[in-house]
């Protein structure tokens, strides 16, 4: 078992001399504990300490709580749902834009231990019913709609393939205000005997197999997450952090709205999804500390024709993490936004999220270049993906973490568990990563064939496994290929049965729209006779993906 050291070397036997290399291993020193609470229990802390502070405030709307009144409105939900017949354990699904509401039951079902199925805005019908019975939702609550998705309609359409979802309240509605109001007697709640070490969330994340996986994490992974974010960030109860990244992914509901709660800091909601506009009005009108983003998202923000307008001047900080973050990015974002401590963050939903994090005093070439250090009470290896041995320093491999962020598992899926969490309850990434002297991580590439599109996380093999529903589709292979707007674009190889249709990128999109999440539906579409193969007849992807650069005129 390897030291805990800040650094680990291991001799090397060589003609008799032994010679020093220092090995890809780094733990994160601390002084400050992790925290042994639950997620209900460091709110209530929280708001003892600050109850007239703001805790929420959602930009668009002017809605606003003080840290007493998120308390009473979600203790108020937690009783509605007992009302409802949801007890520890089951899942309550989730499926809406940011907005408070997501907030408040995202803590009220942790109050009474309940599992919270994160639903992502953009799904549709396919993904939607797969959801819904992998993780056995028996409450959703949901939008009417959000852009130029029904809602209401969508659920309606799976609901009858659904057989363990039991419920459906929709956002605005009656039945969404009955709930909560909740009532009855307060201590109920505390009579709800919770483990920090209890499931308490569920986000799905996209397959290789060809399905989403359930990553399932407890008050302990996610809460001490988001508040060790928010250590390296310097939060304290002073900050006010801008959240335009969604709430279904770790990085708003994480690093967002727990590294908030978890420092009596103000969770800014500036729009129900992400605009540029409204995300720097946000940022003024509250005076914000903080702005979280994806590059795409800071890009679209400094393009703005009267960027100059707004008064950036309260910002001192922020997030920048899901893709490489171009230099002359970060050197705007430091510079015309204010933003000095920005930091990168590298992580997954499986650990939930972040493993590695640069820091405040760290320069500019080391926040552009690297993803940072391992995070407190968190260790980090690079390994030989053939030999499971680590690395010296300087050497690529694949980036593996231990520690309290690790996921408990795939929702009922422990054979997925067992591909990518060892016996020694080490996280394999499936990264490519190089650690230098200094303990500096920086992502090479990727062992699997996942694509980061703007941001979003997609596995070709869940959309290969679509596209073989098409009736002219013989075979079909997923790449990711550059683009400069999202960093990768999906592009789709097809073997087309014989006799069929023209296949086009159009015809392509037609088919998948309403059935794929839009971020999922490949934009290019090259029609071949064969793939190009090993000679153990495994597909070339690498192959692929230069040939379609040149394809494309992308070189």
């Amino acid at each position: 078992m390897p030291s805990l050291s800040a650094y680990c070397s291991a001799p090397l036997f060589s003609g008799g001399d032994v010679t020093s290399v220092q090995l890809s291993y780094s733990s994160g020193v601390s002084d400050v504990p992790l925290l042994g609470e639950t997620i209900g229990a460091n709110l209530d802390r929280t708001a003892a300490r600050f109850p007239d502070r703001d805790a929420l405030v959602e930009h668009a709307t002017g809605r606003r709580w003080t840290y007493r009144g998120l308390v009473a409105d979600v203790d108020a939900l937690a009783l509605g749902l007992l009302d409802a017949g949801i007890t520890k354990g089951d899942r309550v699904g989730i499926w809406a834009p940011n907005r408070a509401e997501w907030v408040l039951l995202q803590y009220a079902t942790a109050k009474i231990g309940a599992i919270l199925v994160n639903v992502n805005p953009a799904y549709r019908v396919h993904e939607l019913e797969f959801v819904l019975n992998q993780a056995g939702v028996r409450l959703l609550v949901a939008a009417q709609r959000f852009k130029s998705s029904d809602y209401v309609a969508m659920v309606e359409q799976v609901r009858p393939k659904c057989p363990r979802l039991e419920r459906v309240v929709h956002l605005d509605s009656p039945e969404w205000t009955e709930l909560a109001a909740g009532g009855g007697n307060p201590a109920r709640l505390t009579d709800i005997r919770l483990s920090a070490d209890d499931p308490i969330n569920i986000q799905y994340t996209s397959g290789t197999t060809g399905f989403p996986k359930g990553a399932t994490l407890s008050h302990h992974n996610i809460l001490n997450n988001g508040f060790f974010v928010g250590e390296l960030c310097g939060y304290t109860e002073q900050d006010r952090v801008c959240i335009p990244v969604p709430f279904y992914h770790c990085f708003g509901m994480v690093m967002g709205n727990l590294a908030c709660t978890s420092h009596g800091a103000a969770m800014v909601i500036p729009s129900e999804g992400f605009d540029p506009v409204t995300a720097l009005a946000a940022v003024a009108a509250e005076r914000c500390t903080s702005l979280y983003g994806v590059p795409t998202m800071f890009i679209a923000e400094l393009d703005l024709p009267n960027f100059e307008d707004y008064d950036l001047s309260s910002l001192r900080t922020g997030i920048m993490a899901g893709s490489p973050c171009p230099v002359e990015v970060m050197k705007q974002v430091i510079e015309r936004m204010g933003m000095a401590g920005v930091a990168i963050c590298y992580g997954m939903t499986e650990t939930s999220p972040v493993s590695t994090q640069t820091r405040a005093d760290d320069s500019l070439e080391r926040r552009v270049s690297t993803v940072g250090r391992v995070g407190p009470h968190l260790e980090v290896k690079i390994i030989d993906p053939d030999t499971g041995l680590t690395v010296p320093r300087g050497t690529a491999g694949e980036l593996c973490t231990r520690g309290y962020s690790v996921m408990l598992g795939y929702w009922e899926q422990p054979e997925m568990t067992a591909e990518v969490i060892d016996a020694a309850r080490w996280m394999h990434t499936g990264d490519l990563a190089v650690m230098d002297a200094d303990g500096y991580v920086s992502i090479t590439g990727r062992i699997k064939d996942m694509v980061i599109r703007g941001g979003e996380n997609i596995y070709p093999r869940e959309i290969e496994e679509f596209l073989y529903t098409h009736p002219d589709v013989l075979d079909a292979q997923v790449i990711g290929v550059p683009d400069a707007r999202y960093g990768e674009e999906l592009m789709a190889w097809v073997r087309l049965r014989e006799g069929a249709e023209p296949l086009t990128a159009e015809s392509l999109r037609e088919f998948c729209t309403g059935k794929l999440a839009h971020y999922k539906i490949p934009r290019y579409v090259h029609v071949v006779d064969e793939f190009p193969m090993t000679v153990t007849g495994k597909v070339r992807k690498v192959e692929m993906r230069e040939a379609a650069k040149k394809l494309l005129g992308l070189d």
